[in-house]
């Protein structure tokens, strides 16, 4: 057999544990070697111990001559003396404590010291194993009494309580992160019924700013402005010649940005009007005889409106025009036959609501009147394709100046291309948005204001306010003949003689006593002085209501002495 012992061998000594190292391992003795001389050691004497086993009986000693082991000093934690036999350490009922944590002896094993020399013949002892724990609680006096800076905390890990622990946190995050979630919808929920609120009120103001809220718009709106002050308008007259008909068609363009309206106020060709001379005439002859200019200065004086400027447009032109905003919707109230077209062919403008209108078909509209009907039928159908025609153009100034300029029309001195495409760009943003309308200036047989409504338009729509004396002007007489003759024309020539503009005269009821009416206190001068001028009494001046279009209100009655009269 080989000489080698069999570690397993159950007769083969075991290692005997003779302490603990600094992590609580414990140290086992080396195998004994050949026996050779041992070193010096000053401290031989003293044979230290390691440990102490509180429920072992005390032994002999294996020889007479080793000397007794020493008593244990607890708080040396060292046994003193030599010889003595190592014990194994019996178990220690309080080596482990609850949670999978093992108690244990912190401090440091002592240094193996080798075996006193001098004693011939003798083994070399092995160290004897430190004394466990518990000893020392027994010498204390209390077993069950502990303290902390003998053991050391051993954590074993434990899958099932890391588990638990990575459990509790998930859980706890995951807590946290709905938490947050939950705090930032409330403050998502919070921003946006904020960010709603400002856009209701922000959209109410705008609302109400442009009159577009019930009871702040259109008539509302205007009758605040008219009673809290002056409105500014921007006026240009319209004249369409007929080049292939004859005849022409006269409007002014209103806008009033004060009440942002537009308005088209359609003139009859009967309205009468005064010559550059100061003779009365009708419009209609006014714009064949004196022209663009002497027109709008008849207007201005017989309105009392600042109007800016003349926009002549000929049916050729007309037609260009509609053709390049490509064409304008109107509703139609009658289908007007196509003057080049056969007897019995379809008509080119068909009649009825939305009806789409070429240049030519626009052009024939506005200028159709058929037999026996009145001119303000005719005016109708023209406000219509101005109406359509604004509708399509545009509402910037620079594409409406270049729409103007590309009729390549000569305009009036007095209203350049440019003006004239920011003006109706104006008028286009009017008609797009709704705020547009068309009227009628309504006139009696012999071209002069009808009462009631004419003043309404001159005085709401023009903002006509008739004064004494103009910036090189002269007060205006207009005359009512109540005579029962025909007093007219010589109150006439007798007014222009002294000096008067003669805006018109009319018929009306007959009366016996003559009156010449004021409105204005500071008209009641220029009255006394008409009233002179005709010969009538002073009584005859009074104050009331004249036409809209004159200072001075002429009412002659049977009292009259028409001069030249026999």
């Amino acid at each position: 057999m080989n000489d080698q012992q069999n570690p397993y061998d159950p007769y083969y000594p075991q290692p005997q544990i003779i302490g603990y190292d600094v992590y609580g391992q414990p140290v086992y003795q080396q195998p004994a070697q050949a026996p050779q001389q041992p070193a010096y050691d000053p401290y031989a004497g003293q044979q230290q111990t390691y440990g102490h086993d509180p429920y072992a009986q005390p032994q002999a000693p294996q020889q007479p001559q080793s000397p007794q082991p020493p008593s244990y000093d607890a708080y040396a934690g060292q046994q003193q003396g030599q010889g003595y036999a190592p014990q194994q350490p019996a178990y220690d009922p309080y080596e482990t404590y609850g949670g999978g944590q093992q108690w244990q002896a912190a401090e440091p094993a002592a240094p193996v010291t080798a075996a006193p020399a001098g004693v011939p013949g003798q083994r070399p002892a092995p160290e004897p194993p430190a004394a466990p724990a518990a000893s020392r609680r027994a010498d204390a006096g209390d077993d069950r009494e502990y303290r902390t800076e003998q053991f050391s905390f051993i954590e074993e890990p434990d899958e099932d309580s890391e588990d638990v622990i990575d459990w509790l946190t998930f859980t706890e995050s995951r807590s946290e992160r709905r938490e947050e979630a939950r705090r930032r919808g409330r403050n998502r929920v919070i921003a946006l019924v904020v960010v709603l609120a400002l856009a209701v009120i922000g959209g109410v103001g705008y609302l109400w700013s442009a009159g577009l809220l019930p009871g702040t718009g259109d008539s509302a709106q205007k009758d605040q402005a008219a009673a809290t002050g002056p409105q500014r308008r921007d006026t240009i007259v319209l004249h369409l010649h007929d080049i292939q008909g004859g005849g022409t068609s006269t409007a002014l363009l209103v806008d009033n940005s004060t009440t942002k309206q537009g308005t088209t106020v359609l003139l009859p060709n009967a309205l009468a009007v005064a010559d550059s001379e100061g003779s009365a005439t009708t419009l209609g002859k006014s714009v064949e005889e004196d022209g663009s200019s002497g027109t709008r200065e008849a207007l201005d004086t017989l309105l009392g409106a600042k109007i800016a400027g003349t926009w002549r447009l000929d049916s050729p032109y007309l037609e260009n025009l509609v053709e390049y905003l490509g064409g304008i919707e109107v509703d139609t109230d009658t289908a007007v036959p196509d003057p080049k077209g056969k007897k019995g062919a379809d008509p080119l403008v068909a009649q009825g609501e939305k009806q789409t209108l070429t240049g030519r078909g626009a052009v024939a509209y506005a200028t159709y009147r058929a037999a026996g009907e009145a001119e303000a039928k005719q005016l109708q159908r023209f406000g219509q394709v101005v109406n359509g025609m604004l509708r399509k153009m545009p509402s910037d100034p620079a594409n409406a100046t270049t729409a103007i300029e590309f009729l390549q029309q000569i305009a009036d001195p007095s209203l350049p291309e440019k003006d004239l495409g920011a003006s109706l760009a104006k008028l286009a943003g009017h008609a797009k948005t709704g705020a547009y309308k068309t009227a009628l200036l309504p006139v009696g047989e012999d071209g002069t204001l009808a009462e009631g409504t004419g003043d309404s338009v001159v005085k709401d729509i023009l903002g006509g306010k008739v004064t004494a004396v103009e910036a090189g002007g002269v007060p205006r007489v207009s005359v009512k003949d109540a005579t029962g003759e025909d007093a007219v024309e010589a109150a006439k020539v007798a007014l222009i003689n002294g000096g008067y503009a003669f805006v018109g005269g009319s018929k009306t009821d007959s009366q016996a006593k003559s009156q010449v009416v004021y409105g204005d206190d500071a008209q009641k001068a220029t009255a006394a002085e008409v009233a002179k001028t005709l010969g009538l009494p002073a009584g005859s001046v009074v104050k009331g209501k004249p036409a809209g279009n004159a200072a001075v209100t002429v009412v002659l009655g049977r009292d009259y002495e028409i001069p030249g009269a026999s």
